[in-house]
């Protein structure tokens, strides 16, 4: 059997539930920190936004990293790699419009986790949007623009 890439080994098996709530990850190629500048993360929370009003997954919290995003989703129809295709896919034309920028944004996958029944939703959320905190860009979470928790 030929081996796998990482990117084609993390869709291995993957499985999408309607109303399933998922923990979703996504990284800029080469990790460029390409949301340092606020109004270029602002464009993605659009695409969360985006989403959530053409029904296909609730958002539950999200933060923006200077190189990635945390999501978490409740599904609401079509499968993760439809919704994030969609996601990534229109920020990276919106910000190569708005930059001048060509080519990808992003790094070809995802990682997603389902988030079990037993798991404390509001927790993961904090987690979450405590990202910048614990990654020294910020003090305190309201010093940071580009995140979001419908419990906080």
């Amino acid at each position: 059997m030929p081996e796998l890439s990482a990117s084609h080994r993390l869709r291995v098996g993957r499985y999408a539930e309607q109303n399933r709530i998922y923990l979703l990850t996504a990284n800029t190629l080469k990790r460029e920190p390409v949301f340092r500048e606020f109004t270029l993360g602002r464009l993605v929370v659009h695409q969360f936004k985006q989403a959530q009003d053409q029904g296909f997954a609730d958002s539950l919290a999200f933060v923006v990293m200077p190189d990635h995003f945390h999501w978490l989703v409740q599904l609401q129809k079509g499968s993760l790699g439809q919704l994030m295709c969609q996601a990534k896919s229109l920020s990276t034309r919106t910000i190569n419009a708005v930059t001048g920028r060509t080519g990808s944004l992003w790094q070809q996958s995802f990682h997603d986790h389902a988030v079990r029944r037993e798991e404390d939703l509001v927790k993961l959320a904090r987690y979450v949007v405590a990202n910048p905190l614990r990654a020294g860009l910020v003090e305190k979470l309201g010093d940071y623009p580009l995140w979001d928790a419908i419990w906080l």
